[in-house]
C-alpha cells in the first residue's frame, strides 16, 4: 500500500518494529460486503487495513500471508462476528492464533469482535466485549474508531492512503450491466375505467359549514368540501339520504371528469390541481371502504392507513394460489416467523400522472404469537415493528415479494378480470388487477433460478430474531 499523493506521513504512537496493522477476520464471500465498506473507512482514519480479500490473486501464496500478517504485524484483530462466518474453519484457525497474540502481547483486547448478527458464543471470546454493527454500520464504525483510538493502536496522520484494490475488488463483485431489454413488473395499477360525470353539490339556501364538512367526512359515499359545496359521484337521491340531518343541496354543476381534472372549471372556479388533489382524496376514501368490505384489517401506519389479511381470511402458513390458468402458482400472506406473527397487507395511492393509476406499497405487520399457532394482539411499539422487518423480511427475495403482490391482488379480485372500487351505488373506479410492465432499456446478469412462487425455507435468508434486540 503507498500514499498516491506522495505525501509524507506521520505514524501516531509507532516505533520500530511496532505492530501497525489492523487484521479483519472474515469469511468469503459472507462478510465480503462489509468489509468492502469498512476497510476504506479505517484506512481514511489514518489506520494500516489488512483482510484476505487483498491476497486472492491467482499464484498468491494466501494463507501463508495472512497467518504470517497476523502473527508478526497485527496490532489488533477485528473479528467480523456471525454463526456462518464463526463456522468458518479458516476463521476459526485465525481466532486460535489470536488467542495465543492475547497472551504473547498481553493485550487482553487485542481481539475485537464486530457484531454483524446474532451469533452463538465461541469459546475463547465468549466473553470479549464486541462492538455493535447490527443496527447501524455507521454507528458501528463510530464506535469502533473510538475504541482504536483509546487502545493507542498507531495511525498516520495527514492525507490518507486508502488502498485501490479494495474499490477494485468491489468491480469484480459488481452486477455486470447487459444492453439488452428487460421487462420489468411495477406496482401500479392501471385504471381501467373512471365515471364519465362528477357532480358538484351546492345548498340553495343557508348552511352550516361545520355540519357539511363532517357529512362529507362521514357520509357513506366519498364527498370532497369546496366553497360552499362538496363534489361526489353520488346521485341526489344518495346525498339526500347521508345529507338529510345537514341541509338540501342541489346539483350546482355536472362536470365531465377527465376534462375537470386536466382544464379544472370555471364555475365554480377550481384549478387542474385543486381537482386532482379532491378526486384522488375520494379515491383513497373508496379504496379503504372496499378494503373494510373485505374484512381484512385495518392498521394505521405513520401516513398511511394499510389494509392486512388476517385471521378470518386464512390460517397461518395457507398459500394462496394466483396466476393465469395453467401456470397458477400460491405465495403466503400470512406466517409464523422468529416466534412472531407476521401478516402481508398494502396501502394505495391513487396517481393521476401520467396517467390515472393506483400506486400499491407493501406493508408486513406483526403480531404475537400465541397458543395453537394463533396470531395475539398486534405488537404496538413500532421500533420493534421495524426491527423485525429489518430482521425477518430482509431476506425475502423479489420473486417472493412479487408473489406476495399477486397473492393479495388475487384476493382483492377474486379471480375475476377486474377490480371495481365503488364510489357510488352506480358507478366506480375499475382496476385492471395486472401490475403494470415497464420495459428497461438495459437488464442485469443475473441468474433467474428462482421460482415464481418460491418461499424462503433457508434460516440464514429468514432471519433469525433474538429477543434481545428489542431492547
Amino acid at each position: 500500500m503507498s500514499d498516491t499523493q506522495g505525501s509524507v506521513n506521520t505514524v501516531v504512537g509507532a516505533s520500530k518494529g511496532t505492530r501497525e496493522v489492523v487484521f479483519i477476520s472474515k469469511a468469503t464471500p459472507e462478510d465480503d460486503e462489509f468489509v468492502l465498506w469498512l476497510a476504506p473507512r479505517l484506512e481514511a482514519a489514518g489506520y494500516k487495513v489488512f483482510a484476505d480479500i487483498l491476497t486472492l490473486e491467482p499464484g498468491d501464496r494466501w494463507r501463508r500471508e495472512i497467518t504470517g500478517t497476523l502473527q508478526n504485524k497485527a496490532v489488533k484483530m477485528l473479528l467480523c462476528c456471525r454463526d456462518a462466518t464463526l463456522d468458518k474453519i479458516g476463521v476459526q484457525e485465525e481466532i486460535g492464533i489470536a488467542s495465543d497474540l492475547v497472551k504473547e502481547l498481553k493485550d487482553p483486547r487485542f481481539i475485537i469482535p464486530l457484531r454483524l448478527e446474532p451469533y452463538k458464543k465461541l469459546f475463547g471470546i465468549g466473553e470479549l466485549q464486541w462492538i455493535d454493527f447490527l443496527g447501524s454500520w455507521a454507528s458501528g464504525l463510530h464506535d469502533l474508531l473510538d475504541a482504536l483510538e483509546k487502545q493507542d493502536v498507531p495511525r498516520a496522520t495527514g492525507r490518507a492512503a486508502i488502498n485501490p484494490n479494495w474499490e477494485h475488488y468491489r468491480k469484480r463483485l459488481a452486477i455486470r450491466v447487459e444492453k439488452a431489454p428487460e421487462v420489468l413488473t411495477s406496482n401500479w395499477l392501471r385504471v381501467a375505467g373512471l365515471p364519465d360525470v362528477i357532480h358538484y353539490y351546492h345548498p340553495p339556501g343557508p348552511i352550516n359549514l361545520e355540519l357539511m364538512e363532517r357529512a362529507c367526512r362521514e357520509s357513506v359515499t366519498p364527498a370532497e368540501v369546496y366553497q360552499r359545496g362538496f363534489f361526489s359521484f353520488a346521485s341526489p337521491e344518495e346525498i339526500e339520504r347521508d345529507f338529510a340531518n345537514v341541509a338540501i343541496f342541489e346539483i350546482h354543476s355536472e362536470h365531465k371528469l377527465i376534462d375537470l381534472l386536466e382544464f379544472g372549471s370555471q364555475s365554480p372556479n377550481i384549478k387542474p390541481r385543486e381537482v386532482q388533489n379532491l378526486v384522488s382524496s375520494m379515491f383513497r376514501r373508496a379504496w379503504e371502504n372496499f378494503c373494510r368490505s373485505k374484512g381484512l384489517y385495518e392498521h394505521l401506519f405513520s401516513s398511511q392507513t394499510a389494509f392486512h389479511v388476517g385471521e378470518s381470511q386464512m390460517p397461518l402458513g395457507k398459500r394462496i394460489s394466483w396466476g393465469q390458468q395453467g401456470q397458477r402458482r400460491s405465495s403466503m400472506l400470512r406466517n409464523g416467523a422468529g416466534g412472531k406473527v407476521w401478516q402481508y397487507g398494502m396501502s394505495a395511492t391513487p396517481s393521476f400522472w401520467p396517467f390515472p393509476h393506483f400506486k400499491l406499497k407493501a406493508r408486513v405487520l406483526f403480531l404475537e404469537l400465541v397458543a395453537n399457532n394463533r396470531a395475539g394482539s398486534v405488537i404496538g411499539d413500532s421500533g420493534t415493528q421495524h426491527r423485525l422487518r429489518r430482521t425477518i423480511c430482509k431476506g425475502w427475495r423479489n420473486k417472493a415479494w412479487h408473489g406476495r403482490l399477486m397473492a393479495f391482488i388475487g384476493l382483492l379480485s377474486t379471480d375475476t378480470p377486474q377490480i371495481s372500487v365503488p364510489l357510488a351505488a352506480v358507478c366506480a373506479i375499475v382496476l385492471d388487477p395486472r401490475p403494470m410492465l415497464f420495459t428497461s432499456p438495459v437488464s442485469t446478469a443475473i441468474s433467474d433460478a428462482m421460482g415464481d412462487d418460491a418461499e424462503e425455507s433457508d434460516d440464514s435468508t429468514l432471519g433469525m430474531f433474538n429477543p434481545e434486540d428489542e431492547d
